[in-house]
C-alpha cells in the first residue's frame, strides 16, 4: 500500500507533463496524492474491515472530490444505486495491492479479494484480468519469488507481453488509460527495477498516466525491495498531513497485515 500511494505521489506531477527519463527529482514540491492512493485506500479499509465494496468505494472517494477521477467512474461514485459499467481502465489495477498484502499466505485468497473489490466497477474481462495480474506479481513477489519467475508467471497465466525491457518501451510509448496498455508495462518497471526508488523512476519515465503506473508498479517494487523508513516519513509528513484518515488506515493495514 505505501508503494502504490508513494508511486502515486511522485508520478502526479508529471500526469500531464510527460518526461522520458529517469532524471528528474523524486519528491517534487509539486507532488500531491490523487485518486489512485484514495482509492488505495478504500480497498484496505473494504478488506480489513469486511465491508461492502461498492458502498465504502463510494464513501472514500465523495470525502475527496477533488482528486482527477476518470469520467465514467466520477459519474459511478456519485450514483445512488452503482453498478458496474464494464471499465477495462487502469483503475482497476492502481487501487489493488491491499488484497496481495493483507493475504500473502493464500493466493486464492488473494485473488477472490481482488475479484471482489474490482466487480464493482471494472468488471471486463480485461479490467479483473488487470487487477489479478498486479495482485499475482505483488504476491508472488511478497513471498520471494525472484524476477524471472515472475515474469514467467504472469506471462503465462495472463497472457501479457512482458519480453520488452523498459527502454525498448519507452521510445513508442503513448499516454493510455487501459488496463492492457498500462499493467504489463507497469509489473516490467517493477521487475527490471534495482530498487524501489529504481522501479518508481522506470514507471514515471515511460511518459504516460505516470502517477497510475508508478501506483501499479510501486507494489510489486516495495514488495521486491522494500521501502526507505525516510521516504515513508516525507510521504506522511509532506504530502498526507491532510489525510489522517489515510495514514491511521496504513498503519492499521502493516500493523496488522
Amino acid at each position: 500500500m505505501w508503494g502504490a500511494i508513494i508511486g502515486d505521489i511522485v508520478g502526479s506531477v508529471y500526469e500531464w507533463n510527460h518526461i522520458r527519463t529517469k532524471d528528474f527529482e523524486f519528491f517534487s514540491e509539486k507532488g500531491h496524492f490523487t485518486d489512485d492512493a484514495v482509492c488505495t485506500a478504500a480497498v484496505a479499509d473494504i478488506l480489513l474491515h469486511d465491508l461492502p465494496a461498492a458502498e465504502t468505494l463510494q464513501t472514500w472517494c465523495r470525502r475527496y472530490p477533488r482528486v482527477s477521477y476518470g469520467g465514467w467512474f466520477r459519474q459511478w461514485m456519485w450514483h445512488e444505486s452503482p453498478e458496474p459499467y464494464n471499465s477495462f481502465g487502469n483503475g482497476a489495477a492502481m487501487r489493488v495491492s491491499p488484497a496481495a498484502f493483507l493475504n500473502r499466505d493464500d493466493l486464492d485468497d488473494a485473488l477472490a479479494d481482488s475479484d471482489r473489490v474490482t466487480a464493482v466497477t471494472h468488471d471486463h474481462p480485461e479490467g479483473m484480468k488487470g487487477a489479478r495480474a498486479t495482485v499475482h506479481a505483488t504476491w508472488l513477489a511478497l513471498n520471494g519469488e525472484d524476477p524471472a519467475a515472475i515474469r514467467a508467471t504472469v506471462a503465462a497465466e495472463y497472457r501479457y507481453d512482458l519480453s520488452r525491457t523498459v527502454d525498448e518501451i519507452r521510445p513508442g510509448y503513448a499516454y493510455n488509460e487501459t488496463c492492457q496498455r498500462c499493467v504489463p508495462e507497469s509489473i516490467t518497471c517493477a521487475l527490471e527495477s534495482e530498487s524501489f526508488e529504481d522501479a518508481i523512476r522506470n514507471a514515471v519515465s515511460l511518459g504516460g498516466d505516470s502517477d497510475t503506473l508508478a501506483a501499479i508498479a510501486g507494489p510489486i517494487a516495495e514488495a521486491m525491495h522494500g521501502i526507505p523508513g525516510g521516504m515513508k516519513a516525507v510521504a506522511r509528513e509532506r504530502y498526507l498531513a491532510d489525510a489522517g484518515d489515510i495514514v491511521a488506515l496504513i498503519e492499521e493495514m502493516y500493523g496488522g497485515g
